[in-house]
């Protein structure tokens, strides 16, 4: 077994301890001088950084499944890398097929290595469609908890602080997917990751904002059937269905008891206050190099608001301005797309010092 942890060597020595692996990688090389002196002796480990170190986790010979959880761009060479072995992939990274799904998915078919869906919306997807067929989707539902600024105005929107925006009504994650749920990036870029996991046109997605996030997604068939996956929010469930499947067993996940639930309610998304989720289905149908510029532009505006270098409501003026400087490549290769990414966070880094 093998472990990433980018910046978090002190997490990661608690799980060298804990779990005995045989190779370790972290971002840096400074990271990894601070983890030498934590475990000593090392007692035989792999000790790895940077881009290298992620490739030869993902191919190393002895695992079956490779989980990727690597925040942003950085998480595509490593799961190319993963399923160019052969091996499968529990995929918590949303950027991967966001940037770069043609090529991903074509990969896993020929090399029939299959990607597992660790997001909570897209296993629950998953779990609805139950070995079904494309062709016999009418819908797909993507839920939204809307966030923490569902109800506010777009003046009140103005004063949005990174303190209100890391303050997630249901859900505690890390602070770049948490901001982009209050920008309702994070859905947008889950439009694109379903297209390509379950080969749907984008007419066929619809985003619904669900403010209790117990009904997770849904699926509508031909048939008028409509089949939802719910559960509390927990990200429990969906990681151990990836990594027990086929089987369900026994698990840590809270229980969803249904006689507790006062009342499920469901509203269309505003994408007035929210433009991001409209850039991305744009993004989405311009396909080519366009999505990956949506995912960089957009790691770089969400870097800058957290740095407290860009206000709120600049994210999506950010990203829709590197978007409109952007020609699009169709078709492209991974350099290209890498190519594409590395113009694109030049291109919105400096719009952003224009800014300030």
């Amino acid at each position: 077994m093998g472990l990433a942890a980018g910046k978090n060597w002190r997490l990661l020595s608690d799980q060298i301890k804990e779990f005995k692996p045989v190779a370790v990688a972290l971002a840096g090389e400074q990271e990894l001088k601070c983890l030498k002196r934590e475990i000593a002796s090392g007692g035989g480990i792999e000790l790895l950084s940077g881009r290298a170190g992620m490739e030869r986790l993902a191919l190393m010979p002895d695992f079956d499944l490779a989980v990727m959880a690597v925040t942003g761009a950085a998480g595509i060479r490593p799961t190319i890398d993963a399923l160019s072995a052969g091996k499968d992939v529990a995929l918590a990274n949303k950027e991967t097929l966001v940037a770069a799904g043609r090529l991903v998915m074509e990969l896993s078919a020929r090399k029939k290595a299959s990607i597992l869906p660790v997001d909570s919306e897209h296993s629950a997807i998953w779990q609805c469609l139950d070995g079904r067929q494309p062709g016999e989707i009418e819908k797909i539902i993507l839920t939204a908890s809307g966030g923490p600024f569902r109800e506010f105005s777009l003046k009140e929107m103005d004063n949005v602080t990174v303190d209100m925006a890391l303050n997630h009504p249901n859900w505690k994650m890390g602070g770049k997917i948490t901001v982009d749920s209050a920008t309702l990036m994070n859905k947008g870029l889950e439009v694109i990751e379903a297209k390509w996991l379950f080969d749907v046109s984008y007419s066929k997605i619809e985003v619904i904002v669900h403010p209790q996030s117990i009904i997770h997604s849904a699926v509508e068939f031909l048939d008028g059937s409509v089949i939802a996956q719910m559960g509390l929010p927990d990200m429990r469930l969906p990681i151990q269905y990836a990594l027990t499947y086929p089987n369900r067993v026994a698990g840590p996940a809270p229980r969803l008891k249904l006689i507790d639930l006062q009342g499920l309610t469901f509203e269309a998304p505003n994408t007035q206050k929210f433009p991001c989720l409209r850039l991305a289905y744009e993004a989405g149908l311009a396909g080519g190099t366009a999505p990956a510029v949506l995912s960089a532009a957009n790691e770089v505006a969400v870097a800058s608001f957290l740095q407290g270098a860009l206000k709120f409501t600049c994210i999506p003026a950010v990203i829709e301005s590197v978007l409109q400087k952007h020609h699009s490549v169709s078709c492209p290769e991974l350099d290209e797309i890498m190519e594409a990414d590395c113009w694109a966070r030049e291109t919105g880094y400096n719009i952003i010092r224009n800014l300030i």
